[in-house]
């Protein structure tokens, strides 16, 4: 939806509103406009600005009440072009390079960059894990347990260990193993899962002496670990009971919505995945995202990165009314020390 042009002094009364009313959550009047802000109107002529932004789209009057309260778009003219952007706190900043320290564990430091992100915005926290098949393999060793069990010990990306235990379609010896696990390391240290499974395919194909054996025992281990990765989170989240601060009684139907949403991880997921298209801090307010559930909230995103490549993203939901010049820097901060975080490892 295009804007409809407004007038400075227009924008000036849409400025005051929206922020007090995400302040207070309250319905703002014309009077209480006029009287507790020096811009030199009478209450009439707010009354007539606000009845102008209302019938453009901007404003909405609730019920019956003599307030009114920021559209999806007033909330979008609010933010493109009328917010006014605060930069996090010198304690916020030290307490979120406390909380991303580059010497934890990749699961760790991606939980603690959504619970900070939460913690930081009284909202909910998300992260995006990295794609899956953007992760590269460092080391893998196989170490035999009992029966057709193996323990599987994984390095990914330098940073990440990982450790599994999977079931083979046979019983393999300690040698068996060692070999795979050599062969493994000597031809795809570097390269992402997904390359390395196809690779192994090919390879079993034009091969016709004697590394069939050591091929096909490589490919049973690999298709456990490469193809069916332990985890089945695609990311993390943090901070969903800050919704409840929000939910009034005529909320409490979206918010059951937007907690279902939540739990629908795909469409979280799809808009998380936009940020890795484009640059900067992306938001989608209300019905933007393109989801009904989302059509009350706002989502505020932004990726990270290893080695110069986009490789996740991350990101705050909420009310439309929320404090967006703090979850705006507050994004764009935890996402840029996550990054560094990930690239000192």
């Amino acid at each position: 939806m295009s804007e409809t042009p407004v007038n400075q002094r227009a924008q000036q009364v849409l400025k005051i509103l929206v922020e007090r009313y995400i302040q207070e959550g309250q319905p703002v009047g014309s009077k209480t406009i006029a009287e507790e802000y020096a811009l030199g109107l009478s209450s009439a002529t707010i009354r007539n600005i606000l009845a102008d932004l209302e019938d453009a789209g901007y404003l909405s009057s609730p019920y019956t009440s003599a307030g009114r309260i920021p559209t999806s778009q007033g909330y979008r003219l609010f933010v493109n072009h009328l917010l006014t952007m605060k930069s996090l706190d010198t304690l916020d900043v030290q307490e979120l390079k406390h909380q991303l320290n580059p010497d934890m564990a990749l699961s760790h430091l991606l939980q603690s960059a959504s619970t900070v992100l939460s913690s930081l915005t009284q909202l909910t926290g998300i992260v995006a894990l990295p794609r899956r098949n953007r992760i590269q393999l460092r080391q893998v060793e196989f170490l035999p347990l009992s029966s057709n069990r193996v323990l599987v010990i994984l390095v990914l990306n330098n940073r990440e260990v990982q450790n599994r235990i999977i079931y083979t379609d046979r019983i393999y010896s300690a040698s068996e193993l060692q070999e795979a696990a050599n062969y493994l390391n000597a031809h795809f240290v570097g390269k992402d899962l997904l390359a390395i499974r196809q690779e192994m395919v090919g390879a079993l194909r034009e091969d016709q002496y004697n590394m069939a054996r050591l091929l096909q025992t490589a490919m049973d281990v690999a298709n456990k670990i490469f193809i069916n990765p332990q985890e089945n989170k695609d990311y993390l989240i943090a901070g969903q009971n800050h919704l409840l601060n929000y939910s009034g009684e005529a909320d409490l139907e979206r918010l059951r919505l937007l907690f279902d949403a939540i739990s629908q991880k795909q469409e979280i997921l799809n808009l998380l995945d936009q940020a890795l298209d484009a640059d900067g801090v992306q938001i989608f307010i209300g019905k933007e995202s393109g989801y009904q559930a989302f059509d009350g909230c706002s989502i505020v995103t932004q990726s990270y990165s290893v080695d110069g490549e986009l490789v996740g993203s991350l990101g705050v939901i909420g009310p439309s009314r929320m404090p967006y010049e703090r979850v705006i820097s507050a994004v764009d901060v935890t996402a840029k020390l996550l990054s560094a975080a990930l690239n000192q490892g």
